[in-house]
């Protein structure tokens, strides 16, 4: 109950900094939701539902399930490819709502 609490608390979080104007708090945002992502990948993995990953050496009752924990390390990746990203986009828009053309140095003829 807790990491579902959790997992809520956290996309309610992400989804208010995604719908925000400015680009940090956008990929602030991503962040936060992806951690939700990660945790709920994490809580479907019951040991339950698969065989265990190393017959005859383990307990299946204690074998973590390796799917959910490499989706989560493939999404865990991406998300910081995404920030990345995101934030660099950030970085060069910064400036990006001037109503003034730049000087060039051209000169033309009118």
């Amino acid at each position: 109950m807790i990491i579902a609490l959790t997992i809520g608390i956290l996309v309610g979080g992400g989804t208010y900094l995604i719908l925000q104007r400015s680009l940090v708090r956008i990929a602030f945002g991503v962040g936060i939701i992806s951690h939700a992502v990660n945790l709920l990948l994490l809580t479907s993995g019951v040991p339950a539902y698969r065989d265990e990953p190393l017959g005859g050496r383990m307990d299946p009752a204690l074998a973590a399930d390796p799917l959910p924990q490499a989706f989560v390390l493939t999404a865990i990746v991406i998300t910081l490819a995404v920030t990345v990203f995101l934030l660099a986009l950030a970085v060069i828009g910064r400036n990006d709502n001037t109503h003034r053309i730049p000087e060039t140095g051209e000169e033309h003829d009118r």
